[in-house]
Formats: C-alpha cells, sequence, structure tokens
C-alpha cells in the first residue's frame, strides 16, 4: 500500500489533467488516471485549477463528495481488477457488466461497495474485510438481477 499524504495524491490528479492537456507522455498509473478523469467530465474544471482546489476540505456532512476520493477509489478498483484482488472480484465486475451493460456503471458498483466497507472497517476499528465486500458486491449484482428480470 502506497503511503502519500492528501496534497500528493491530489497533486497527482492535477499533473496527469495538465500533462493531458499538453500531450505529455503519461506513465502507465497516469494513462490509468487519466481513463478515469476522462469518464468524469464534471472534474474537469476543478482539475484546471490546482491554485483552488489543491487545499479544499469536502464535507459529507455537507452533502459534498470528495473529487479526489472518488478518482482514487476508481484507481484502487482498476488496480483490483487487474489482479483480481480480492480473488473472485473480476468475475463479480463481469457479471455486473453483463446485467448493467455499461462497464463504468459496474465500476460505480464496485466502488459502492468498497466504500461502504472502508466506512465499516474504520467506524468499527477493524481491518478491512474482502469478504464483506464481496458479500456487498454480491448483494448488489442480486439487487440488479431481480430488478432486470422480466
Amino acid at each position: 500500500m502506497f503511503d502519500v499524504s492528501r496534497s500528493e495524491v491530489r497533486q497527482f490528479f492535477f499533473d496527469v489533467r495538465e500533462k493531458s492537456k499538453r500531450a505529455q507522455p503519461l506513465t502507465a498509473l497516469e494513462d490509468m488516471a487519466l481513463s478515469i478523469i476522462s469518464h468524469h467530465p464534471e472534474y474537469h474544471s476543478l482539475l484546471d485549477q490546482p491554485e483552488r482546489f489543491r487545499d479544499k476540505d469536502w464535507s459529507v456532512s455537507e452533502g459534498d463528495s470528495n473529487p479526489f476520493l472518488h478518482l482514487s477509489l476508481h484507481l484502487a478498483i482498476e488496480e483490483q481488477l487487474s489482479i483480481d484482488q480480492p480473488p473472485g472480484i473480476k468475475e463479480s465486475y463481469h457479471k455486473l457488466c453483463l446485467a448493467l451493460k455499461d462497464e463504468h456503471l459496474a465500476r460505480h458498483e464496485l466502488l459502492d461497495a468498497l466504500t461502504e466497507m472502508v466506512w465499516q472497517a474504520e467506524v468499527n476499528g477493524q481491518p478491512l474485510d474482502n469478504q464483506r465486500y464481496l458479500s456487498l458486491v454480491a448483494q448488489k449484482l442480486n439487487t440488479l438481477n431481480i430488478a432486470l428480470r422480466p
């Protein structure tokens, strides 16, 4: 696991956006981040203004969604899928893709489950639970399959 600060994570996304606008070469990780950023045009303006958003705090209690957390969770999902960790997440993702017929929406379902699992671990002061994560994904898939039945 990487040990990076909030400012380093944010700078990474600002740099990826800037490098892409200048058509500069990207590392493999930056290329992955750019793909995620391209699916989130709602963040482009924010990423074009590092001086304004570098130190901004987003408050969940006020209904805010932290775009850097969102993008970072997407990166985590991409890594999970690339190595099938936890084992079975790749298969679950493919099933979500079939049910939703949209890869990005399927990734968002994984992201929601990952967010829930991380939140529960934080609240309960426990380590991340891969089985709980896979169970949450399975519940989402089951709900989708029920909703999509003719």
